[in-house]
């Protein structure tokens, strides 16, 4: 086991890729984990269901509030912070940038400023081992043609409020650690997917749908291809270079599963089909063609060689095994999704620019 007394910080545990790391950790490591979430409308405890108080602790606060932070690193003195904390929701940062900003950007320089304080004031030779691991995309590339894939060093381009955010965000890292030597490290990943994934998002919200037999609405002409990530290979990733990666370099994080939304959607249509057939037919019957999001990226595509050529990493499931298996896990944990569906949580169609509403609404990432 690795990270033996040690405390580790992780932002926006609470959410689907913060819970799938604490999980992790929790199960690989002997690390003390303080998850620190605000826990917006995304947010899910019920996500991290071994978590014990003598391994974890829960601090509910704003990324953006600067004497809260300093409070929690004074009081806890953690050796690494993993920030995943952002409003990750595409459609929602067209309908709704202010909260992007505030969230991505200046949450992000306020926990750097929080962080670098702790990092000068740490002795030798804790000092020198502290990490701050920032947990970014590929949307902040742009979009792909039809060949080639993203590396660590595509220009940035994006195409998205949210995108931006997370560029400024990535920008952000880079600075304090040029300027100031804060030791930073980042990862951008292509879009996951698995267990306990916000129903919101393109799987888990077609995967429900098609449950319930309802209309599954596909964007624009569906051939948008999206690289998709197991959500468990990608807290492996986190961890490997949390614990292995060189400060200020960047590592991309991508499955080598690139599929278009309509091949996704389909094949989540064949699983359930096989796994809880319905006497009306097969769900592809289902698939519909809505309105295309504003500035909608083609394709985004990850190289991610660097990561395991440096440090042994690869993804251990296929799309068609991991599908497979949150597909099984949503079958087997209605609860789970039933108790968000019974909060509110609202499926009416945003993201538009401005247009009139339609019935659903979906975000790949």
């Amino acid at each position: 086991m690795t990270f033996n007394g040690k405390t580790i910080f992780v932002t926006g545990g609470a959410g689907f890729i913060g819970s799938a790391v604490i999980r992790h950790l929790l199960d690989e490591t002997d690390a003390f984990i303080v998850n620190i979430d605000k826990l917006t409308y995304a947010s899910n405890l019920h996500s991290i269901p071994r978590a014990t108080p003598e391994r974890y602790m829960l601090a509910k606060q704003d990324i953006c509030n600067a004497p809260a932070l300093r409070t929690l690193f004074e009081r806890y003195q953690p050796q690494a912070v993993m920030h995943l904390a952002a409003e990750s929701h595409v459609d929602r940062s067209i309908d709704g940038p202010g909260e992007f900003v505030q969230t991505n950007i200046v949450g992000t320089f306020t926990l750097l400023q929080e962080a670098l304080r702790h990092f000068r004031q740490t002795p030798e030779p804790r000092r020198r081992a502290f990490r701050f691991l920032h947990v970014s995309t590929d949307e902040v590339f742009g979009s792909l043609g039809p060949e080639g894939l993203f590396t660590e060093t595509s220009p940035y381009a994006p195409n998205s409020p949210y995108s931006a955010s997370k560029a400024s965000s990535d920008h952000l890292v880079r600075a304090w650690f040029e300027t100031y030597e804060l030791p930073a490290v980042i990862t951008n990943c292509s879009n996951n997917y698995g267990p306990y994934h916000f129903p919101e998002k393109l799987i888990p919200h077609m995967i429900i749908k098609g449950l319930q037999e309802e209309r599954l609405p596909v964007y624009g002409d569906g051939q948008n291809v999206r690289d998709w990530l197991y959500v468990e290979d990608h807290a492996r990733a986190l961890h490997l270079v949390l614990e292995h990666g060189r400060v200020g370099e960047t590592y991309n994080v991508g499955g080598r599963n690139e599929r278009s939304n309509l091949r996704v959607v389909e094949l989540i249509c064949s699983v359930l089909d096989r796994l809880q057939p319905k006497p009306s037919g097969p769900r592809k019957r289902l698939i519909s063609f809505v309105a295309d999001r504003p500035g909608h990226d083609r394709r985004y595509a990850i190289d991610a060689s660097k990561l395991e050529r440096e440090l042994g990493w690869g993804a251990r499931e296929t799309f068609e095994s991991g599908l497979e298996q949150t597909v099984k896990w949503y079958l087997a944990n209605e609860a789970w999704w039933q108790a968000i569906q019974r909060k509110g949580y609202e499926a009416s169609r945003i993201g538009l620019g401005g247009t009139a509403p339609q019935a659903q609404h979906f975000n790949e990432t």
